[in-house]
């Protein structure tokens, strides 16, 4: 692997690490991270309340290749139902009524703690 893949995976790392904690802090719990199949990974389960919570986290240190919130597009939410599906029914989940996807957009700073801005309901 590349330095730059390196250092793209750890950036990842570190804004789920920031996501979950900003999302435990808000009373959610988590049941899952970095959950994969074929067709992809979740990369954030949790519960609020009575619902069930799939997160994608989105990481940037620089507005240079866009915010993190114009890489979630309609194609990558219907993804996320997908996946949904997938995890619920692995785990007989499959009368889970509601289920929210929510984005966490972290903003690495090169000094300070991080920018964290919570999208309710994709």
């Amino acid at each position: 692997m590349t330095t730059t893949a390196l250092q793209k995976q750890a950036l990842g790392r570190y804004g789920e690490t920031v996501a979950e904690r900003h999302l435990v802090d808000q009373g959610m719990l988590v049941l899952d991270r970095n959950w994969r199949c074929d067709e992809g990974e979740i990369d954030l389960v949790l519960r609020d309340g009575d619902v069930l919570v799939v997160c994608e986290v989105k990481t940037r240190s620089s507005d240079q290749f866009g915010s993190p919130h114009e890489a979630v597009d309609d194609a990558k939410v219907e993804r996320l139902r997908r996946l949904a599906d997938r995890w619920k029914t692995e785990r007989s989940l499959t009368n889970v009524p509601d289920v929210r996807f929510d984005l966490v957009a972290v903003r690495h700073t090169p000094k300070g703690a991080a920018l964290v801005d919570h999208v309710r309901g994709l």
